[in-house]
């Protein structure tokens, strides 16, 4: 116990108090009752394992989570302050305050039903959320655990676990807090784990336990283990740790190799034994637990300024209605017994206060301008749409991993209509991420045959050849992740080979240099591999088929069974001593070695990476097979091939021996371990002696070209943002038809002889100067050239190709305006060897400067920055992990299904949402200016129109549903046709259907709308009386208003409807039905508690006069009258593009089949494939004028597919009018 004694004194060091009994260590009273943390380091924490009573000082956080918003005494205060935050219900509050003053005209049910009754549906799904939160919470935190407790396991629920604790956690079972892995009982302290619920990604992790920990697998060996665990802080880092294990005087150095996070599961292993390091909130899957960044559509930014123009119309209102009253106000008007003890609102002789009090009561009068139901129905509008529409569309669902879309948010449906900038990455987003082995270069020697998928499409789009497929040789072998074709290599023949020693030098490089941990049986048909990376998995499996099998690893040693290294049919297991391994890491290594010793002594460091890295570092001398295999990297990178790089260096003893004292104190170093590695990697990681390079393929996504082509002739620019070489990204954005021969393509490269040379100086300055320099010539030469070009009438598209040095430069706040301004005017733009950093700022330059709609697309973690810094991100559930899809709005399968995504689904949302919000500002605009007239009658007193129970149910009952209807199943024209005609969707770029000038129009009709309404009705009324004789009253005649008010207005609702289902037919008819129901109940009974008598029996009184038909007839036509005409003249004259389309196919039976007109674009030739299409376009013949139906105006939405400009002429079209049939629209379908 001498060591555990020694752990405890050190305590006193530390700040932890003496090594006496309990009392003796605890801190003083007055740091008790302030509730301090003892002090620690500030860079990390120290924790006594299987001592509860040592870490009671410290006070580390408990592991019980909660992840509700609310508590009991919270839920109310906090639910109403999240529902005031928006700006309506604030209003609506202020409202129904001063509903509940002397001024208001209104009683005070007017305005608090209805906002009562929005909060409460926004409560009750707040709380039924939290409870659901709450109860999961539960769940987790009462799961058993086993603790050691007294040489046994004890079961515990998980809350009741400690810092410090040690337990047992049993094959599929959840971790319950970070630990420490100890002991497993798989061979070597492995353990197998599944991150699924951490990461997304269902392939299995090992980690291993330190070899001094082994042994305490059985409670009463475990309950001997005393160790000091000295570590970072808490943080959420979910793929880093530092720390140090001090057991018996011995410091250990910790990785995230010995680390178990929780939320991840334990599998093929019986169980392991773990010390707790991190508990609760303070684990690092709790805290990533925080939300993307909130982010709101377009429409919805909008829709607030639309908002403040209503605040603006309902003030400029009650301010003519104030000043009218204090002019008005006069006791001339007798008869209205203004005395001087009249209250002080009518007391004329204070005119002010008068006007002043009379702006309060027209504001509470008016109320109805602002649409209270309008957010949640768009929230439900919304939810639905993602939910039952986006989740279930079949065309977006991936049948070979039975992956549907996936919508993780309902915010920003309608921004996917809006899109013109889209940002994707290159691997696995635009390819499989499927690997394969395909072609090397060995000691200046290429091997490999073959073309891939890449060549196969630049011959085809770039130079117009179509090749004939070679004959594979009967070497070939295909299996996942090797698909490579050249005898000279297979089956031992590369003893036969010029370089012998250099091939066994690469293959060992590939067998040996890397971190796949092998499974299943030692056999070459049996073994799978588990890899960090698929380029990993791959070049070990090309190894496997060059006859160097690996298939054992142990914490110090890797097994490689070697066959026809000594004589052909020779076949020996080597094992090599694995000393040392310098990990990769894609943002500042980019490279990965392993120092091993062979069975005879010989010690070498195997090194793979980035040519650019491993150049650099290379030995001088040799130049000849430097300059042959950087030719053969250009050559594979045209071919669209990932290249790596492979190089060793033997090493001395001594030499060794001096590198690894500096490398222990590195690895074991609690501050800057990552900064301390790199650099101590930097003093062995040179004078390489290079041996060649691999080249893997990773083949196309299907449908990505014709997925971009349908893209870009929806006029949505496409950038591809990869980290690859400059040639490989060019060749794939021929292969997807992303760049074209058509095309004037603009390079900035820093590949020039100018900067190589300086690269080869050394001088950094230089360098920067001579780059900054190039970038900023180039820039003002291409941007004036891009220009020049725009100005033409039939100017080619523009291309920008820019390398990751050059964009550094480019992206400097002197240069990056000149950056933005080229981007804008290119069709299409790459940059390559580009990092996450600049990806995410790439895309903030064009949504921040050009103030364009993005949307990033990528499927691995390096996305996160780009996805989260566009407007929408899309995420790829793809093979790189869930961290994409973890942090996106919306996540695919394929990238092919973009264009569902956007097309389809996007549009359709963006034009249901704007006819929702314009419809909303419509049909509340007609009913409060009806009002609003009735205020110039009745001296601009604040006398009310209709009644209160009819102000209130307005919004909520008469008029809800069927607009809920169209924004659920509205449609202009089907899927297949919105592919069809991509060009459909740059009304949603434009905004068409959401200008202020459309805002504008419906404000027009809602004036003239509300003049008809108020001066038919009452003009009409004024001579009329009731089969008694009597003259209509006010009730009679606001009753009246208000019915022809609810059945105008939702039959102008089915005017806006492109197509009408049963559901339209059925809210329609089911709302002016419930008005008549609640009129017949509501007018029959009265009660003396309330204004009741207001309209007792009014509506059967009406409904016994003729003029009431008469009335419900005409008025109803002669207000939309003026609609029935603009939107025939629009439509004859100025039609929008899906008007042109609906007539096109007006009389075809709408199907879902897909258009195929873009999967002959690789047998056609680009003027036979416009051909084609043309051919393929509908003609219909009229009926009337004698003539194909091929006038101006359609040849130029037709024409605008082809590039050409061709100008409507109004006349040739005005002719539609008499082609209208009078047959119902069939209502379209998906």
């Amino acid at each position: 116990m001498s060591g555990w004694e020694r752990v405890r004194s050190s305590r006193s060091r530390l700040g932890g108090g003496s090594t006496g009994e309990m009392g003796d260590r605890m801190p003083s009273s007055r740091t008790v009752r302030l509730g301090r943390v003892q002090p620690q380091a500030p860079g990390h924490r120290t924790i006594y394992c299987n001592d509860r009573e040592a870490n009671l000082i410290v006070r580390f956080k408990g592991n019980s989570i909660s992840t509700t918003k609310y508590n009991v005494f919270t839920f109310l205060p906090k639910g109403l302050f999240e529902q005031f935050r928006r700006v309506a219900n604030l209003y609506f509050l202020m409202i129904s305050i001063l509903s509940t003053t002397p001024i208001s005209p209104v009683h005070p049910i007017t305005n608090v039903v209805p906002l009562s009754l929005v909060l409460f549906v926004s409560l009750v799904k707040e709380a039924f959320e939290d409870w659901k939160r709450f109860q999961n919470d539960k769940a987790i935190n009462n799961s058993p655990v086993e603790v050691l407790q007294d040489q046994r396991w004890e079961c515990i629920p998980w809350k009741k676990l400690q810092v410090g604790d040690i337990v047992r956690v049993k094959q599929d079972g959840f971790f319950p807090a970070d630990l420490l892995l100890l002991a497993s009982t798989n061979p070597d302290g492995v353990s197998y784990i599944e991150t699924a619920n951490l990461d997304g990604e269902t392939n299995l992790k090992i980690r291993k336990a330190l070899e001094r920990t082994w042994d305490y697998l059985p409670p009463e060996k475990a309950s001997e283990f005393k160790g000091e665990i000295q570590c970072e802080q808490p943080n959420n880092s979910l793929y880093t740790f530092t720390g140090n294990l001090i057991v018996q005087k011995q410091t250990l150095p910790l990785s995230p190799n010995q680390i178990l996070l929780r939320g991840c599961s334990l599998r093929n292993t019986e169980y392991i034994v773990g010390a707790v390091i991190f508990t609760g909130h303070e684990t690092k899957v709790m805290m990533n637990a925080m939300n993307v960044p909130s982010k709101r559509s377009t429409l919805e930014r909008k829709l607030d300024k639309l908002i403040l123009t209503l605040f603006g119309a309902l003030f400029l209102m009650c301010l003519i209605g104030a000043i009218g009253s204090g002019i008005f106000i006069s006791r001339k008007y007798y008869y209205l017994g203004l005395t001087e003890s009249v209250e002080n609102q009518f007391n004329p002789s204070n005119r002010f206060v008068v006007a002043t009090l009379t702006m309060f009561t027209l504001i509470t009068l008016y109320s109805t301008i602002i649409p209270i139901s309008l957010y949640v129905s768009i929230e439900m509008i919304k939810f639905i749409q993602s939910t039952q529409f986006i989740n279930k569309d079949l065309h977006m669902y991936h049948i070979e991993t039975n992956t549907p879309a996936l919508a993780r948010t309902s915010n920003l449906n309608e921004e996917l209509g809006q899109v013109e900038y889209i940002f994707s990455d290159k691997t696995g987003t635009l390819t499989r991420n499927l690997m394969e082995f395909f072609k090397c270069s060995i000691g200046g020697e290429v091997y490999g045959t073959g073309m891939t998928e890449i060549e196969w499409g630049v011959a085809a789009q770039r130079n117009g050849i179509k090749i004939e497929e070679a004959q594979k040789s009967a070497t070939v072998v295909h299996e996942k992740g090797f698909n490579f074709d050249d005898a000279r290599l297979m089956r031992g023949a590369w003893r036969n080979e010029p370089n012998p020693d250099t091939c066994k030098e690469f293959f060992r490089c590939l067998a040996i240099c890397h971190t796949v941990l092998p499974e299943g049986d030692e056999s070459p048909e049996k073994i799978t591999y588990q890899a960090a990376s698929p380029d990993e998995a791959a070049l070990v499996t090309a190894a496997k088929n060059f006859g160097f099998f690996f298939y054992r690893r142990t914490p110090t040693t890797v097994y490689v069974r070697e066959s026809h290294v000594e004589k052909m049919g020779n076949i020996q297991d080597m094992p090599y001593e694995i000393l040392n391994v310098l990990e990769f890491n894609r943002y500042t290594r980019k490279r990965q070695s392993v120092v091993c010793r062979y069975p005879n002594g010989r010690l070498v460091l195997y090194c793979k990476g980035a040519d650019t890295v491993i150049y650099e570092r290379l030995a001088h001398g040799n130049d000849a097979l430097k300059k042959v295999t950087r030719e053969h990297l250009e050559q594979f990178g045209s071919a669209g091939l990932r290249t790596l790089c492979l190089a060793y260096r033997d090493l001395t003893p001594d030499m060794y021996e001096n590198w690894n004292e500096k490398f222990i104190p590195a690895k074991s170093s609690l501050r800057d371990r990552e900064k301390k590695l790199d650099e101590v990697g930097e003093l062995i990681e040179k004078d390489l002696i290079l041996i060649g390079c691999t080249a893997i393929e990773d083949k196309l996504q299907e449908g990505v070209p014709s997925c971009i082509e349908i893209l870009s002739r929806a006029g949505i620019k496409i950038w591809v943002l990869t980290g690859d070489k400059m040639e490989t990204a060019i060749n794939i954005a021929y292969a997807c038809n992303l760049i074209n021969n058509e095309m004037k393509q603009f390079i900035i490269s820093s590949e020039t002889d100018e900067i190589r040379e300086a690269e080869n100086r050394g001088d950094q300055v230089e360098i920067a100067r001579l780059i900054r320099d190039t970038v900023k010539k180039e820039l003002k030469k291409c941007l004036e050239e891009s220009q020049n070009f725009l100005h033409r009438v039939a100017g080619p598209k523009l291309s920008l190709v820019i390398d990751g040095k050059c964009l550094m430069y480019a992206l400097d706040p002197n240069l990056r305006v000149m950056l933005l301004n080229l981007s804008l005017n290119c069709s299409s733009v790459v940059c390559c060897r580009v990092s996450p950093l600049q990806k995410a700022q790439v895309t903030s330059l064009v949504k921040k400067g050009a103030r364009k709609i993005t949307l990033s697309i990528g499927d691995g973690a390096n996305d996160v920055s780009m996805i989260q810094a566009a407007h929408v991100g899309i995420g790829i559930s793809g093979l790189e992990g869930m961290q994409a899809v973890m942090a996106s709005d919306f996540a695919i399968a394929q990238f092919r299904f973009l264009a569902d995504l956007l097309l389809v689904h996007g549009r359709w949302s963006y034009l249901r949402i704007s006819k929702v919000v314009t419809y909303f500002f419509y049909k509340n605009l007609t009913f409060t200016l009806t009002q609003f007239w009735f205020t110039f009658q009745t001296g601009f007193s604040g006398q009310r129109f209709y009644d209160d129970w009819f102000q209130s149910l307005y919004n909520v009952i008469f008029t809800a549903l069927p607009v809920i209807m169209v924004g659920l199943f509205d449609k202009d024209v089907s899927a297949s046709l919105s592919k069809r005609y991509p060009q459909l969707y740059k009304e949603g770029i434009r905004n068409s259907f959401f200008k202020w000038r459309v805002v504008g129009i419906w404000a027009f009709f809602s004036l003239y709308q509300s003049l008809i309404f108020y001066h038919f009705v009452t003009t009409s009324s004024s001579n009329g009386q009731n089969f008694s004789g009597k003259m209509f009253g006010l009730w009679d005649v606001s009753t009246m208003a208000f019915t022809c008010v609810v059945v105008t207005v939702n039959l102008r609702l089915l005017m806006i409807c492109n197509s009408i289902t049963r559901w339209h037919h059925i809210s329609v008819a089911g709302s002016i039905l419930a008005w008549f129901v609640f009129i017949f109940i509501y007018s029959g009974v009265m009660t003396p508690y309330d204004r009741q008598e207001n309209v007792y029996y009014v509506i059967y009184v009406l409904m016994s006069t003729f003029y009431f038909y008469l009335t419900l007839l005409l008025v109803p036509v002669v207000a939309l009258l003026g609609d029935f005409l603009y939107q025939g003249i629009q439509r004859w004259f100025f039609p929008y593009d899906y008007q042109i389309v609906q007539e096109i196919h007006r009389h075809e039976p709408d199907d879902t089949r897909r258009a195929q007109l873009l999967e002959i674009s690789n047998q056609l030739t680009p003027d036979e494939a416009r051909s084609f299409a043309i051919s393929q376009l509908p003609r219909e013949t009229s009926k009337h004028t004698g003539f194909a139906f091929e006038s101006p105006g359609y040849e130029s939405f037709f024409a605008s597919q082809q590039g050409v400009y061709a100008p409507q002429k109004a006349w040739d079209v005005a002719r539609r009018a008499s082609m209208m049939r009078s047959k119902p629209k069939k209502s379209q379908k998906n």
